[in-house]
């Protein structure tokens, strides 16, 4: 069993969802935690349930993929000792429009979430984390990177590139224990959305989206999170520079 207990991780993605629900889980095993999100009201609330649970706790509202952002993130989990790493679970899905449709800003933003944080993240952690002569870097990745799916074209592109990004970590600097995370299907905002969709690609997704509610196939964020600490837990290094997916581990 590895402990992450009274280390100290960065957590993008942390003010809902699957994200807010790791903060908690982590929180609960002793983990010390830098919270990034873009809503502050969310991110402050998901902090402060942290330090109930009896663990250092901090946070800072804003986008991940600022090198600003990203250093301070990085730097807060530093002094709050003990550093360990990062988990980059922020992403943004954007469903509906096609390619075509999809705007320059948008496409933009759904790539900064997922490529462009997570490469702001390597940048500021890495050098801590070579010293140290260890560490953890989880990207969460997903089945989109391996599919072209109507209606979420930029998302499968994201994802398709932060899982190499990720791989590309594990080969530059393998002292850190660099993993792909497939949390699963898990009912969040992002399935939401997805079954709500408009746009030319909307129908082709929620004849994908819907279902998974319909059959009962989703699970809860908190089935989701609690999947990634336990894997956490069991020694992450077997699949260093690989996609571990939470339906087959």
């Amino acid at each position: 069993m590895t402990s992450l207990r009274n280390k100290t991780l960065v957590l993008t993605g942390a003010s809902m969802g699957i994200g807010a629900a790791l903060a908690r889980e982590l929180a609960y095993d002793g983990v010390n935690l830098v919270l990034g999100a873009r809503t502050e009201s969310k991110l402050t609330k998901a902090r402060d349930a942290c330090r109930a649970l009896g663990v250092k706790a901090e946070c800072l509202a804003g986008d991940v993929s600022s090198s600003n952002v990203a250093q301070e993130l990085v730097q807060t989990a530093h002094e709050l000792g003990n550093f360990h790493g990062f988990i980059h679970a922020a992403g943004v899905l954007a469903p509906g429009p096609t390619v075509w449709e999809t705007t320059k800003t948008r496409f933009r933003e759904v790539m900064n979430a997922s490529v462009g944080a997570g490469h702001q993240l390597i940048r500021h952690a890495t050098p801590l984390l070579l010293k140290r002569g260890e560490g953890l870097a989880v990207f969460f990745g997903s089945g989109a990177a391996e599919r072209a799916q109507p209606g979420i074209g930029a998302y499968c592109t994201a994802k398709a590139a932060e899982e190499h990004l990720a791989r590309q970590l594990a080969a530059e600097a393998p002292v850190i224990t660099t993993v792909i995370w497939r949390p699963g299907i898990v009912e969040t905002r992002m399935q939401k959305d997805a079954r709500n969709s408009t746009g030319g690609g909307a129908d082709q997704l929620k004849s994908v989206f819907k279902p998974w509610k319909k059959d009962g196939l989703l699970m809860t964020p908190k089935q989701s999170a609690r999947g990634l600490v336990d894997f956490l837990h069991n020694n992450p290094r077997r699949y260093h520079g690989k996609v571990a997916d939470i339906r087959n581990i």
